[in-house]
């Protein structure tokens, strides 16, 4: 509010006047939305597959859907419970399951990646984190994926069958699955990165595509393991951004620009699209 350099006006003098936006630009900005969603919801088309095989358009469905019903839980924690009412409960646990196992599959890339990145920016720049902070947000995520599974197992598992539900769910995800699951994680992981580097361009940043991907994957690491929802999403990664590329000597404006942009077209658009499959919801059949 105070800041000279972030001001909405500056913001307004950048987007008139340094950036070479056009309508191809546009177009290929918002096909890469386009695949990182599809990559998204051919993931979870196969994961369901070992249970219960469902259409692209029905995956599509239950992406969207459960996206925009999970906007406003912590680190979207509620699109375990959104998906798994679009199946019969005797299936729910399963499916939460498995959209567990895609969640991590995400998360390795982004750890992957980010460690890699944070690294190697760690010793070329003088950063400064309060790890403890860190790592306590750590726990906090920890525990409320445990607590979660917790309350998964008394509502849906009798206390006998716990280990052979878990063996079962588990001799059920092959090899291959695991590998498309991955594979899947990592196409999103580079058409987001891309878009952003792209974006830069456009707003003519002189900065290499690799140092971009060193603060870019450093930020979504950070942002990852910190809690957030919807609403403040932009405003984390949007703090984390600006202060790694201000060792490039980047406007603030500029990188507050691009992850806003990034915000709208994968998380925004596309609940405004799942609005629709909410609005259209009905519980299965038992």
């Amino acid at each position: 509010m105070h800041n000279d350099s972030l001001s909405l006006a500056k913001f307004w003098t950048i987007l008139n006047s340094e950036t070479v936006f056009s309508i191809q630009s546009l177009l290929l900005i918002t096909v890469l939305s386009c695949l990182n969603w599809f990559f998204e919801i051919l993931k979870w088309k196969y994961l369901v597959s070992i249970f219960k095989p469902i259409s692209l358009k029905r995956a599509t469905e239950q992406t969207l859907g459960a996206h925009t019903a999970s906007l406003f839980t912590p680190n979207r924690i509620g699109d375990y419970g959104a998906k798994a009412l679009y199946f019969p409960s005797n299936l729910r646990a399963k499916i939460m399951g498995l959209n567990g196992l895609g969640n991590f599959a995400q998360m390795c890339v982004t750890t992957f990646f980010g460690s890699l990145g944070l690294l190697f920016f760690s010793s070329t720049f003088p950063i400064h984190f309060d790890y403890k902070t860190l790592h306590w947000s750590q726990y906090l995520i920890f525990g409320l994926l445990v607590t979660v599974l917790i309350v998964l197992a008394k509502t849906y598992l009798k206390p006998e069958t716990w280990l052979l539900k878990i063996k079962r769910f588990l001799s059920a995800i092959s090899l291959s699955l695991l590998m498309k699951t991955l594979l899947f994680s990592t196409l999103r992981y580079f058409i987001f990165s891309f878009q952003f580097y792209l974006l830069l361009q456009l707003f003519q940043v002189d900065l290499s595509y690799l140092n971009t991907m060193m603060a870019l994957s450093s930020m979504y690491l950070l942002a990852s393991i910190l809690p957030s929802v919807f609403i403040f999403d932009v405003v984390l990664k949007g703090s984390i951004a600006v202060y790694l590329f201000s060792f490039f000597d980047i406007n603030g404006t500029i990188i507050l620009s691009c992850i806003t942009l990034m915000w709208i077209l994968n998380v925004v658009l596309p609940s405004l699209f799942g609005i629709y499959f909410v609005m259209r919801f009905k519980l299965p059949k038992s």
